[in-house]
């Protein structure tokens, strides 16, 4: 299994050939590699990414079948059981990088903010639920300047709400906890652009990794 550095380059290579309309020969070739994968995985990259069927985890990343394994809900957040598919996924497997990617324009944010502006006791309890977990890091933002600035309000909160889903994982979890400190794993938190395309590796991401240089190069 690779370190964490080099699955974390990997998946920036990746997303540098889906922003540039390039696809890696070896992604394509799914036939022969659902073969290979009936007797197990080895997943790289564990990616809790929101469910906005806009940012799909093995597109934006240019990868195939068995690369990532991947766990999406709206908004990104962390529950128990989604702590739990991270920690089955780095233990099972022994992948070493996570990555809690969020995107622009979260719809599940902007839900959040709504709420908390004009509070409706009409939601849905199971919405709720999504929106209670989002709501600590909208309304830290929520008491500053950014009240009145609803576009930079949405993209702050975005990132906050990532920021506050990758600390989860690193400090919510025992079997996390130990794979961080003994074996190697790393959570970072990255925000995916609907408008570009390209995804911004922000939180967590340590000095080690200015040694990345972008290739394109096709498998």
């Amino acid at each position: 299994m690779i370190d964490a550095i080099e699955a974390l380059n990997r998946l920036r290579v990746g997303n540098q050939r889906f922003v540039t309309g390039l696809r890696s020969l070896e992604t394509l070739q799914t036939h022969t590699k659902r073969a290979k994968l009936v007797s197990g995985q080895e997943p790289f990259a564990i990616i809790l990414g929101c469910s906005d069927s806009r940012v799909p985890a093995e597109i934006v990343f240019d990868q195939g079948l068995g690369d990532l394994f991947v766990i999406r809900v709206a908004g990104n957040v962390v529950a128990p059981s989604l702590v739990g598919s991270v920690e089955f996924a780095a233990a099972q497997f022994g992948t070493r990088l996570v990555v809690v990617l969020g995107h622009s324009s979260c719809g599940a944010v902007k839900a959040t903010i709504e709420q908390l502006q004009r509070p409706s006791a009409e939601q849905s309890q199971n919405i709720k639920a999504i929106v209670d977990r989002i709501r600590p890091s909208v309304e830290e933002l929520m008491a500053t300047e950014l009240r009145h600035q609803p576009d930079a309000l949405v993209q702050q909160a975005v990132r906050a709400n990532v920021r506050a889903s990758a600390d989860h994982l690193r400090h919510g979890s025992a079997v996390l906890e130990d794979l961080i400190q003994n074996d190697g794993l790393l959570v970072v938190g990255a925000e995916y652009s609907l408008e570009t395309g390209m995804v911004d590796f922000f939180d967590g991401v340590p000095a080690v990794d200015q040694k990345f240089i972008p290739d394109l190069t096709l498998a």
